[in-house]
């Protein structure tokens, strides 16, 4: 984890190394990856690696909310943590064990053809109240 002193108000070292702050050297990172390095806070976030989707592991979605949405029907809504959600994917919701059918997928009012790790979706399921 690099630490970098900035000051947000008058902008030193966010985008550019700061001269009034002479005692910073400099930030270094090591990772398997490699080593990393820099002087401000841009560089260090443009150095954090994003973390491994693991879309071939067995789907875990755990759930942040449930509407019902008249018309439409029980929505599901959460953050896909591994595997893959699809419409027409058979899921459980754990612990009631309550099986059934994806009947489409949505991300910020998009359908989806697939949810992969990392995206915060809703989803409508079949015959679930």
């Amino acid at each position: 984890v690099a630490f970098v002193p900035i000051s947000g108000w008058h902008g030193d070292n966010m985008l550019e190394p700061s001269t009034k702050m002479p005692w910073f050297k400099g930030w270094q990172v090591e990772r398997k990856e490699g080593k990393a390095d820099g002087k401000c806070l841009i560089e260090a976030l443009d150095a954090i690696l994003p973390p491994a989707r693991p879309t071939d592991k067995p789907l875990r979605l755990p759930l942040q909310d449930v509407y019902k949405i008249g018309g439409i029907g029980t929505v599901p809504v959460g953050r896909v943590e591994t595997g893959v959600l699809k419409p027409g994917t058979i899921v459980v919701f754990a612990p009631a064990n309550i099986t059934t059918e994806v009947k489409s997928v949505e991300m910020h009012h998009e359908a989806l053809q697939e949810a992969v790790p990392g995206d915060n979706v809703g989803f409508n399921v079949k015959n679930v109240s």
